[in-house]
């Protein structure tokens, strides 16, 4: 008996083509179009055949299916969605975004319309309608549950968790702006800069309305120094529909990088204009007017800051850091009130407490109330020490290979290699050493511009060593005998152009000011052989009292404890002879209190170290009105004085430590101990 074969339901047909859909849209239409022989118009027959059409790039077929079906159907959000994405692939703008702008209506809470309306509306030209969606597409997403899940585990700190979720999403969907953004952030959490910057760049590709992820990216692109691309995000998010206070405050820190100091106090004034009790903007503004020498102007912003916060510390210290400025004893009451009313807080508030200890330390000294003022940099120091990394016993390690590694054998057996050019004039040594002085010295010369202190030799310095910290090599030296003359002549040039930002004149030579590059002369030499290196050096005691008095704000972790500064600058002598002895009068060295005490004879020394003839300017250097954000901004822009030469002395009963670690360098200054 033969057995006749029932046809399959449409309900079963449908279901069939839905799940050949993906992988063979061919038989997925055939399937529609038994169930359309059967029930003609079917809506649910049309739909799968449309998006089989689609599938198989039959554009224009599905796009009249869909439009049939939209007249009908006109609230089915998957038929809209559909419609777009087909109007979309035909470049049909207005058709895609009527029916996009239709499903955006009915949801709303769906990102994914609204990105995808974005695109069909920047396609049409219509740029600030396009940011909107992204915007709405953005608040969309923040009641993603998903989304929220991996942001809570972020939050936890469960960024292994976070990274899975995330990267399970975006092999689903690999076009979403949010997850893309937060991927991101996971990444960067970890360390992991370079595909954190990739993705938040495809996010902001994806998504250029997404202000947030730009504004993250901005902040990304600054911590690896790509300041260009950073000042070209900061300036299109200036044009978003919706204006926020931190868009121009985002510019302003990144012209501030790229030492435009005068646009972005104008930024600053914009925004205090529209809001004065703004403390964090009067800050900046004073930082700013610090730089380019208004001094006068500073100290009202500072004032302003503070008179609005009284706890607000790193306002206070930016005050007490005007070398030229002294505050009486109304400002030390209000300081000790200040720091008194954070004593119930200073595990959250340990940035305010220390930079209201450094305050107080600098308004004491002024006062030649030398016990309390030590006490309060005691204070300050001890506090700050908690909250940074250094190992003085890893550093002098490292010290100690370099001296091994660059002997004048060695630099013979590299050969000939490196980026000719002469431009570099590396100003190196401690800071608070004259470093500041040597470089205003040299910028009043009409061949020689000064920047800033630049990283971008600390940041190549610190990609090699990660290369033997990573394991590729066995050690420092094996992977410095790696680089190749092709290696040293990219690296060079490396250097040459990432710091051509910073160079805003046609002077031939610049100057790099950045302290610690001591760490890196023979690295210097093997890249950049025809640069010239001078260590400015003064007496360890002033040196390094003054350093620890200081509160830097970024970097020289070693300055928070009279023992790790004594030894780092115990480590520097120990290098810096080292390297004089193997390659002598390679490096130039201006002793401080010899400048002081002749300076035309010393600048005429370092010129012709420097081989540029001697020019009357570099004597008048506190004319020079060249912006300088060192801490000793304003001491520059004076005569030369002798007043500082032994500060260290009223404080010298604590300095017992210091002298210690310090040991024989202290003795033998200005030369180095006998080997």
């Amino acid at each position: 008996m033969i057995q006749h074969l029932r046809a399959p339901s449409p309900q079963q047909a449908l279901a069939e083509g839905e799940a050949l859909l993906a992988s063979a849209p061919h038989k997925a239409l055939t399937a529609a179009e038994t169930v359309l022989r059967q029930a003609p118009g079917f809506p649910p027959a049309e739909f799968l055949a449309a998006r089989a059409l689609r599938r198989m790039g039959k554009g224009k077929q599905a796009l009249a299916k869909l439009d049939a079906l939209a007249r009908n159907n006109g609230r089915v959000p998957a038929v809209l969605w559909e419609l777009g994405q087909v109007a979309s692939d035909q470049n049909d703008a207005p058709r895609a975004i009527a029916a996009l702008q239709a499903l955006t209506q009915l949801q709303p809470a769906v990102a994914g319309g609204w990105f995808l309306l974005a695109r069909q509306l920047r396609k049409a030209g219509r740029a600030q309608d396009a940011w909107r969606a992204d915007l709405s597409g953005v608040h969309a997403s923040s009641r993603d549950t998903g989304l929220l899940k991996a942001a809570v585990a972020v939050n936890d700190g469960d960024l292994d968790g976070a990274d899975a979720m995330l990267a399970e999403r975006l092999a689903r969907e690999s076009d979403d702006p949010p997850a893309l953004r937060l991927h991101g952030e996971v990444a960067w959490r970890k360390g992991e800069m370079t595909p954190a910057i990739a993705r938040v760049e495809q996010a902001v590709a994806l998504a250029p309305g997404f202000d947030l992820a730009r504004d993250f990216l901005i902040r990304l692109l600054l911590q690896t120094n790509r300041l260009p691309e950073a000042l070209e995000h900061a300036e299109v998010l200036q044009g978003s529909p919706i204006p926020a206070s931190g868009h121009k405050l985002i510019l302003a820190s990144v012209l501030v990088r790229l030492g435009h100091q005068e646009r972005a106090a104008g930024l600053y004034r914009e925004l205090l204009a529209g809001d004065p009790d703004q403390p964090q903007v009067w800050q900046n503004l004073g930082h700013v007017l610090k730089t380019l020498g208004r001094q006068a102007e500073a100290v009202e912003a500072y004032r302003a800051a503070v008179t609005r916060q009284p706890t607000m510390g790193e306002a206070w210290w930016s005050l007490a850091n005007l070398k030229t400025v002294k505050l009486n004893a109304d400002d030390i009451a209000t300081m000790e009130q200040a720091l008194a009313s954070l004593s119930d807080a200073v595990d959250e508030r340990k940035e305010d407490v220390f930079h209201l200890h450094f305050s107080l330390g600098k308004a004491f000294e002024d006062a030649k109330n030398a016990e309390s003022a030590f006490a309060h940099y005691d204070k300050g120091n001890a506090l700050r020490r908690t909250m940074i990394l250094h190992d003085a016993d890893a550093f002098a390690a490292d010290v100690e290979a370099a001296k091994q590694t660059f002997s004048a054998a060695f630099i013979a057996s590299m050969g000939e290699g490196g980026c000719p050019a002469p431009d570099p004039i590396f100003v190196v040594g401690l800071p608070r050493s004259g470093s500041t002085l040597v470089e205003q010295i040299l910028s009043s010369h009409p061949m020689i511009e000064g920047t800033m202190e630049l990283p971008e030799m600390m940041m190549i310095g610190a990609r090699l060593q990660s290369r033997v910290d990573e394991g590729e090599f066995a050690d420092f030296a094996t992977m410095t005998a790696s680089l190749t003359p092709a290696d040293r002549q990219r690296l060079g040039e490396e250097y040459i152009e990432r710091t051509r930002i910073h160079r805003q004149t046609d002077r031939p030579l610049f100057i790099d000011k950045m302290p610690n590059n001591w760490q890196h002369t023979g690295l210097i030499r093997l890249i950049l052989p025809n640069a010239k290196i001078v260590d400015a050096r003064r007496h360890p005691l002033s040196c390094c009292f003054s350093g620890w008095k200081q509160h830097f704000a970024r970097g020289q972790t070693f300055t928070y404890d009279l023992t790790d500064i004594g030894r780092y600058y115990r480590d520097y002598v120990g290098l810096m002879a080292a390297w004089d002895a193997q390659i002598p009068g390679h490096v130039h060295r201006v002793i401080y209190e010899r400048m002081v005490a002749d300076t035309e004879a010393e600048v005429r020394r370092l010129l012709d170290y420097i081989g540029v003839p001697f020019d009357p300017a570099c004597l008048e250097f506190y004319k020079n009105d060249r912006a300088v954000r060192t801490a000793s901004s304003e001491q520059v822009r004076q005569p030369i004085f002798k007043d500082g030469l032994e500060a260290w002395k009223p404080y010298e009963p604590w300095l017992g430590p210091l002298k210690a670690a310090l040991g024989p360098v202290l003795e033998s200054y200005p030369d180095a101990p006998l080997a």
